[in-house]
């Protein structure tokens, strides 16, 4: 059961220009699927497959690339075994689906500033029982707007038909699923970095300023951590992602910078001058708001990989809108869907957030074929992605053949080694990715957001 896995890989490889050659080496291996209306473990083997090949071409590496689909599957929900703690809970108590007047409508409330927008228009809860009371006099749409308009995050279910004949699934499905150089300017200036592939650790040494937040972006950087790249992860002073921190930090140096003080705007431009790769997930026009736009960004690091994403499509009315992955299940179809096929009396998302993570490794494959053009002629690039445009590329595929489900976990699938992550000690599955002579390893455990001084590693440090 690879072929669907190498149809994923095939789409994505297509859309990112990649040779054509290249996906005979891609071997796509295990049994079992997680069971959903959608062929989520295709997605997560052809996504983790299309990373793979990419980094295969920038370290001129010629031989099989395997994916082990069952492991890739797991990687898509958590690769953290704790011992003797636990990771909290990552959703916010009155997070959730709830029933509308006239359908159902997702409220995202993890953040606390998204959960105050809900509470301001739907007064102060307390728990889900006090929420589905206060929702319930609603219609989704009505709803769905006030909270939006509130700054807060929030969907109605919406059908796939229903979302194929609305403009913003319209605009998204014109969309490719990776988005090169949209604007077609190649950042019109050469890179001045000295980095190039080394041998058996083939991103050693280079710099991956990422400004991601939550699954997708942080997915993409730790891809490229795991290869040896000197991935500084920055976040301003008040956010915090205790839930998902021991997932998403590990092989990065994690700092803090307020963007607001000369002083840290100075740092940010210095690390910037420095970088060969930024990756974040500001929607658009957010990084002018900083005074960082498109050509502050270029003059600071001539021939830069920037690699983005956002949650519902770069084009449309929706372009810009706040997102996360289990809204867009929410209005793309996907939820509705899974509860026909469950026969459900509720939504039924994704057994995975599976748009998240698909997105994230296609951002790491994007940055790598970039920087495999910038080798050949050292010009810079882009690309952006959007959650709402993997959405699409998994409904499009149709179901899953029959299967039946992954089997259980087993300690063979977990790595040996012990990691010590600033909550305590914990164990990882094994990577999904083999190479021979190129492993996939992280060398530095999970920590804290802001534990690590704004700094690039001194050369070879973080391989």
């Amino acid at each position: 059961m690879t072929a669907g896995a190498h149809a994923f890989a095939a789409r994505i490889w297509r859309a990112l220009d990649g040779p054509s050659g290249a996906l005979d080496a891609l071997r796509v291996t295990g049994t079992g699927a997680l069971p959903s209306a959608f062929a989520v473990s295709d997605l997560a083997a052809g996504s983790v497959g299309a990373a793979a090949l990419a980094l295969a071409e920038v370290a001129g590496w010629t031989g099989p690339v395997t994916v082990d689909r069952r492991l890739a599957s797991f990687w898509f929900a958590t690769s953290l075994r704790p011992e003797g703690w636990r990771v909290p809970d990552p959703w916010d108590p009155v997070a959730g689906d709830y029933e509308t007047r006239d359908g159902w409508i997702r409220l995202h409330t993890n953040a606390p500033h998204h959960r105050a927008a809900a509470e301001r228009v739907l007064g102060p809860q307390v728990d889900r029982a006090g929420m589905a009371r206060a929702v319930s006099g609603w219609t989704k749409a009505e709803l769905e707007e006030a909270i939006l308009a509130a700054g807060g995050c929030a969907a109605e279910m919406r059908g796939l038909a229903e979302w194929a004949v609305h403009p913003q699934g319209r605009a998204v499905a014109a969309e490719p699923p990776v988005q090169v150089d949209p604007s077609g300017d190649r950042s019109g200036s050469q890179s001045e970095s000295l980095w190039a592939p080394r041998p058996g650790r083939p991103l050693a040494g280079l710099r991956v300023l990422d400004l991601t937040r939550v699954i997708a972006g942080p997915v993409a950087t730790r891809f490229l951590a795991a290869f040896g790249a000197d991935v500084l992860r920055i976040d301003p002073p008040d956010w915090n992602e205790a839930a998902i921190e021991p997932e998403m930090t590990l092989g990065k140096t994690c700092a803090r910078l307020d963007l607001r003080r000369d002083a840290d705007r100075a740092t940010f431009e210095r690390l910037l001058a420095a970088a060969d790769v930024l990756v974040h997930g500001y929607r658009p026009g957010a990084l002018d708001g900083l005074g960082y736009g498109a050509q502050a960004r270029r003059a600071l690091a001539p021939g830069l990989v920037e690699v983005c994403l956002d949650a519902y499509g770069w084009t449309g009315p929706w372009a810009g809108r706040r997102g996360f992955d289990s809204l867009v299940q929410m209005s793309t179809g996907i939820a509705q869907a899974g509860q026909d096929w469950r026969q459900a009396e509720k939504p039924v998302p994704l057994p995975v957030q599976a748009l998240d993570h698909a997105t994230g490794y296609m951002m790491a494959a994007a940055v790598l074929r970039l920087l495999a053009r910038r080798l050949a002629d050292g010009a810079g690039g882009g690309a952006r992605l959007s959650l709402a445009r993997t959405a699409a590329l998994l409904v499009e595929a149709g179901p899953p053949e029959p299967e039946p489900p992954c089997p259980a976990g087993v300690p063979e699938d977990l790595a040996p080694e012990i990691e010590a992550t600033s909550w305590g000690p914990a164990r990882r599955l094994r990577p999904p990715v083999a190479m021979v002579g190129i492993p996939m390893r992280w060398s530095r455990a999970a920590r804290c957001l802001g534990d690590d001084a704004p700094e690039w590693a001194a050369d070879g440090a973080a391989t």
